[in-house]
């Protein structure tokens, strides 16, 4: 499996459109942070069209601990590795207290991505191992590709990083089965993301809180499906221990609703 990793990894690395895309900054999303009162950035990718809208062009290139959005890629390699059988498996949590309440309770991943459980993402990593977890991130060419010598805290604490536009590019991979990985786990994945859907649309989502590290950020990554196109988005945020995820979740809806995918 790996083998065919990083063969698909050197192509993707050494093709120079792969990352190509026009950046318009939007005075709308701008008037969206303001109104809030917020530092950060945010970034709506068009694949099809090629073209990045967003705010704060020099932050959505800057790198930081991608904190839960990791479960996305590491869900993936949980999958493809085989360190579990399926999104639905089982987990231990370790049976220790937890700030959240909610993650005392073995879970599945299905269940354990919407609560945003740590402690069973972590046994997953442990699973993974860090020589997989290590190979697996260069060929997913995702953020700078390091996991240092801890398995379980790299994407809380570093030196894991990624930035808004790699995110936005990583999802649009994943959104278009793209990805160096069996089509059975990238469906799997984005099964599991889906948050709301209509006749119209359907949203996919996973937020992040890199409180370990500094500085204090929030995510919100994902895309939408809406007439036969998608668009992919990430935003980060500067948060305090006390930043709720439905803060940045609004937030990051009304950018949407601002440039009319939402």
């Amino acid at each position: 499996m790996f083998r065919a990793l990083r063969i698909a990894f050197l192509l993707f690395a050494f093709c120079p459109a792969a990352y190509a895309s026009e950046w318009r900054e939007s005075p709308e999303i701008a008037a969206v942070f303001a109104a809030a009162g917020a530092k950060g950035t945010f970034i709506l990718y068009d694949v099809a069209g090629g073209v990045s809208i967003g705010y704060d062009h020099k932050r959505a290139e800057t790198r930081f601990v991608p904190a839960s959005t990791y479960k996305i890629p590491n869900t993936l390699l949980g999958l493809e590795t085989g360190a579990v059988t399926s999104v639905d498996e089982v987990l231990p949590y370790g049976g220790e207290s937890q700030p959240v309440k909610a993650w005392e309770r073995d879970m599945s991943l299905r269940e354990a991505i919407r609560v945003s459980n740590v402690p069973v993402y972590q046994e997953l990593a442990r699973r993974i191992g860090l020589e997989r977890m290590r190979a697996g991130l260069a060929a997913l060419d995702y953020g700078n590709g390091e996991v240092g010598s801890e398995v379980d805290r790299f994407w809380l604490d570093g030196p894991l990083r990624i930035s808004a536009i790699e995110q936005a590019r990583f999802l649009a991979r994943l959104a278009g089965k793209g990805l160096p990985a069996s089509r059975e786990a990238q469906a799997a994945v984005r099964e599991i993301l889906l948050l709301e859907q209509t006749s119209e649309r359907a949203l996919f989502a996973k937020t992040g809180s890199a409180l370990s590290a500094s500085p204090h950020v929030g995510w919100w990554v994902g895309w939408v499906e809406t007439s036969g196109r998608v668009y992919t988005f990430a935003l980060n945020m500067d948060i305090t221990p006390d930043s709720a995820p439905a803060e940045r979740i609004e937030l990051g809806k009304a950018c949407l609703r601002a440039l009319g995918v939402w």
